[in-house]
């Protein structure tokens, strides 16, 4: 007796795991070589200069509002506090410089005060921010 060959219907199933894997070593793959980008907390109308200069490793960001107001880390702090935010952030990154960003509208006196805050920080590589141009 002769037997004769069945078909079998099997369904071709993919196996998605080795798939999961490149994907999941891609994203840890662009989280890890991605840089961020810190803020000081709130949007500044930052001046024009013609003598801007672009910064690398900004760590500490400084913000004075129009209003007058100080923010680092997205919350605003007193002036008097400044001097110790960048002693301690500093502490934390000593590699990284700090950024002033002054609104045009702002007094330049408080802006002073916060320059003045970050060199009693011992802090000597500080920039003041301005619209690229």
């Amino acid at each position: 007796m002769r037997r004769h060959a069945s078909k079998e219907n099997d369904d071709a199933e993919i196996d998605m795991t080795p798939m999961l894997d490149i994907v999941f070593i891609m994203l840890i793959f662009f989280i890890v070589t991605s840089s961020f980008l810190k803020e000081a907390g709130i949007e500044i109308n930052r001046p024009d200069a013609s003598t801007s200069v672009k910064a690398d490793k900004a760590n500490i960001m400084i913000a004075v509002t129009a209003k007058n107001e100080v923010w680092m880390e997205k919350r605003r702090v007193d002036i008097r506090a400044v001097r110790a935010n960048v002693e301690r952030l500093r502490a934390e990154n000593p590699e990284g410089s700090v950024v002033i960003q002054a609104d045009v509208d702002s007094k330049s006196g408080v802006v002073m005060e916060v320059v003045d805050a970050v060199r009693k920080a011992n802090v000597k590589d500080y920039i003041v921010a301005t619209k690229e141009q």
